[in-house]
C-alpha cells in the first residue's frame, strides 16, 4: 500500500477511524478554508418514500474510498484545495420552516466567510434556503439542475408550499433565480398533466427532458447549459433520482429511464469551465438503497464538484 504523507487524511485504510467526507478534517474553523461540505439531514418535506435524512452519513462513510486523484480530470482536490467537512446543519424534523431558517442562517455563514458550500442532503427542500443564502452573497444566480422532477409545483397536498416539489417555484418568486439562465437536465415520468412541464416552462426554466438529452447527446447538451448560464454564478442542484434507478435505486420518488452512472459523471465534469459557486447533492436515501450503489455514486459526484472547483482554483492561481 502507499505511504501518504502524516496530516494528508489518507493514513488509515477506508474502514478505519471516523466518517467525514473524503477523511477531510472535521472542523468548523474556516479560516484559510477553500471548501466546506455540510450535511443536511433533512427530509420532513418528501410526498413519498422517507429516508434522505440518513443521506450526508451514508455518503460520507461511502466517500472513505475516495483516494484523492481524479483521473478523469487530472487533479487532485484534496491537495489543490483545503476541505474541511463542517459537519450537520441542524434541522427541526417536524418543522419545514423552521430547518429551512437554520439552514440559511448556517449556510450563509460559511459562505460570507468566502467558503464555497458543498451541502448534502436530506430532500429537495433545502435547495430554497440554499439559494436564500447564496442569492445573498453572489446576487440572482444562474442555476443547472440536473433531476426527474421539474420541483415546481405551486404547492403539494392542495396547500403545503414548501415541501420537496416546490423549491424552485418558490425561488424564482423571491428572484434568487436568473430565469434566464435556468436550465433543468433529465426530466422524465408520468405527471399528474401536461401542466407540469408547461408551468415550469412558462416560470422561466429551459428544460431538457431525458428524451431530448438521448437524442441530442452529450456534447450538444453541455453547449447548451454553457450557453444558458454563461458567466453567470452559477449553482448546481443534483437531485440523485436524475440517475436511473438501476444505478441509483436508494431514493425517495425514483423514476425509470434515467441517465446511467456514467452519463451523469460525463455531463458533471463537462461542467468545468462554469463559475460555479455553490452545490446540492439531495434525496439520496439509504434503506432504500442495493449494495450502498447509490451513495457510492453521490460520494463520487461530489468528488466531482470538489473537482471541478480544483481545476478554477488551479487555473486562478
Amino acid at each position: 500500500m502507499t505511504d501518504f504523507p502524516k496530516g494528508s487524511g489518507f493514513e488509515p485504510l477506508p474502514y478505519q477511524g471516523i466518517c467525514t467526507f473524503g477523511r477531510q478534517p472535521y472542523s468548523r474553523d474556516l479560516n484559510n478554508v477553500d471548501v466546506s461540505i455540510v450535511g443536511i439531514p433533512y427530509d420532513g418535506a418528501t410526498s413519498y418514500r422517507s429516508g434522505a435524512r440518513f443521506g450526508p452519513r451514508a455518503i460520507r462513510e461511502q466517500s472513505l474510498l475516495l483516494w484523492g486523484y481524479n483521473n478523469a480530470l487530472g487533479v487532485a482536490p484534496f491537495k489543490v484545495l483545503q476541505v474541511i467537512d463542517y459537519g450537520d446543519v441542524d434541522v427541526v424534523p417536524v418543522d419545514v420552516l423552521a430547518t429551512h431558517a437554520e439552514i440559511n442562517a448556517e449556510i450563509g455563514k460559511i459562505i460570507q466567510e468566502d467558503v464555497k458550500v458543498i451541502s448534502i442532503g436530506g430532500d429537495h427542500s433545502i435547495s430554497l434556503p440554499l439559494l436564500r443564502a447564496h442569492n445573498r452573497k453572489y446576487g440572482r444566480l444562474a442555476v443547472v439542475h440536473f433531476d426527474a422532477h421539474p420541483d415546481t409545483w405551486d404547492a403539494e397536498f392542495g396547500q403545503q408550499k414548501f415541501s420537496h416539489g416546490t423549491p424552485f417555484r418558490r425561488a424564482i418568486e423571491e428572484k434568487l433565480i436568473d430565469t434566464n439562465a435556468y436550465i433543468q437536465i433529465g426530466i422524465r415520468g408520468s405527471t399528474i398533466g401536461e401542466e407540469d412541464y408547461e408551468d415550469a416552462r412558462a416560470l422561466g426554466a429551459r428544460m431538457i427532458t431525458f428524451d431530448d438529452a438521448m437524442h441530442r447527446g452529450e456534447g450538444d447538451i453541455l453547449n447548451e447549459i454553457r450557453r444558458c448560464v454563461g458567466e453567470k454564478p452559477v449553482y448546481l442542484t443534483f437531485d440523485i433520482d436524475s440517475v436511473d434507478p438501476a444505478f441509483a435505486p436508494g431514493t425517495g420518488t425514483p423514476e425509470v429511464g434515467g441517465f446511467s452512472s456514467y452519463q451523469v459523471l460525463q455531463l458533471v465534469r463537462g461542467l468545468k469551465q462554469l463559475n460555479l459557486v455553490g452545490f446540492d447533492l439531495v434525496e439520496v436515501s439509504p434503506s432504500f438503497d442495493l449494495s450502498n450503489i447509490t451513495s457510492i455514486l453521490a460520494a463520487n459526484l461530489i468528488f466531482e464538484f470538489l473537482s471541478l472547483l480544483a481545476l478554477t482554483h488551479q487555473h486562478k492561481s
